[in-house]
């Protein structure tokens, strides 16, 4: 009774052997066991490397998180203007102005191959160089002539920096620095000679509020009269400076994989016709990361549209020399989550591809194996006919 439930058990067996005498094993089987073999090891290999790296979903919702700042990363170089020569300047929508920023901002002088002449150095924030309080300097200096520039008798200009301030007030064109008898020893005629015979790269952060705005590198000390912006380039005209830069790194926060956030890394401007104001329209969509252990990172992707002008003819073109970058935020946030992978489903492909990959080999072993079959026979014909 025994032995009659086990045979017909046995007619479940959907894989039937042979006998060992009825196998046949050729050179062409065992080729393409071999490289059957081969191709599903490489085949595990991928999904087993897909599994162990995280699933990444995303969504896409309304920002409402108005509140934290936006920390601008930045490391440009310009390689025809020195450091002398070139402020930061950022403001914003709100009305927020900030001019010549040095906060955490390094500027690092460079020869006109780009290498490195000292180390970077902190930027601090510029005052004018004020009267000297000690009685022999000043029994020297009485009043300094402002060499035309006064509004009124009693103004003394006793520094290079106070003839400088007064023709900047009269909007007039300043002289030449060598006729200026408090410039002679001045460290400003220095800064001229080396204007264009250095280069410079900026780097560092700086954060700004959650509002569109901007900010430029540009040649010039930066200042506001009359609520208007602009640059003093004196003595030199703005027609003259070369605004070639290069855009080592720029990103609106972290930098996460697989996102968006540093796609103008490695640009070259290249001003080709003198003086040139290179724009840059920058729309920031607000990121939200979540890894596997929950930690959450906000960051910033961006899209950029690049435009440029030539402004070395004032009576065609309006703009100042330099590199501008005018940047917007998105409404929307992206939030990518980093998810496990199913274990079913590493089972479920790692079947799939170990019972494909046996049954094409199977399929190409019997067509070879029939067709090298049928061309011996042919042969073996041949020669008795």
């Amino acid at each position: 009774m025994a032995s009659h439930i086990l045979n017909r058990f046995k007619q479940f067996d959907a894989y039937a052997k042979t006998l060992e005498d009825f196998r046949v094993k050729t050179a062409s089987g065992a080729f393409i066991t071999i490289l059957g073999g081969t191709v599903m090891i490489l085949l595990i290999i991928s999904e087993l490397h897909t599994y162990m790296s995280p699933n990444i979903s995303e969504e896409l919702f309304v920002d409402t998180s108005r509140g934290h700042k936006i920390r601008i990363n930045f490391d440009i170089i310009v390689p025809r203007i020195s450091c002398n020569y070139l402020v930061l300047d950022a403001m914003d929508s709100s009305g927020e102005q900030h001019l010549q920023i040095d906060h955490n901002i390094f500027k690092r002088r460079l020869d006109l191959d780009g290498n490195p002449i000292e180390e970077a150095k902190k930027e601090e924030i510029m005052t004018s160089t004020a009267v000297p309080n000690n009685s022999t300097d000043i029994g020297k200096i009485t009043c300094g002539s402002c060499y035309g520039a006064a509004f009124n008798d009693s103004q003394c200009c006793n520094t290079c920096e106070d003839v400088r301030e007064a023709y900047k007030m009269r909007r007039w064109a300043l002289p030449d620095l060598s006729t200026v008898e408090q410039c002679k020893n001045d460290e400003s005629l220095e800064k001229v000679n080396l204007a264009f015979k250095e280069g410079c790269q900026l780097f560092g952060n700086m954060d700004v509020n959650r509002v569109g705005g901007s900010f430029h590198i540009a040649p010039g000390k930066s200042f506001t009269i009359n609520h208007i912006h602009v640059h003093d380039v004196q003595p030199f005209s703005s027609s003259v400076f070369n605004t070639t830069h290069i855009i080592r790194h720029l990103s609106f926060g972290s930098d996460i994989k697989n996102a968006n956030t540093a796609p103008l890394d490695g640009v070259t401007g290249l001003a080709k016709e003198g003086a040139v104001m290179f724009q840059y329209y920058i729309k920031i969509v607000p990121t939200m990361y979540v890894s596997l252990d929950s930690k959450v990172l906000h960051t910033n992707q961006f899209s950029v549209t690049r435009h440029q002008k030539s402004v070395s003819n004032v009576n065609t073109e309006s703009g100042m020399p330099g590199a501008f970058f005018s940047y917007e935020l998105s409404p929307l946030m992206v939030k990518y989550t980093e998810k496990e992978r199913s274990l079913g489903h590493f089972a479920t492909n790692i079947c799939a591809i170990v019972g494909g990959v046996f049954t094409l080999a199977a399929i190409f072993d019997s067509l070879l194996y029939h067709s090298l079959n049928a061309v011996q026979n042919k042969v073996m014909l041949g020669k008795t006919g």
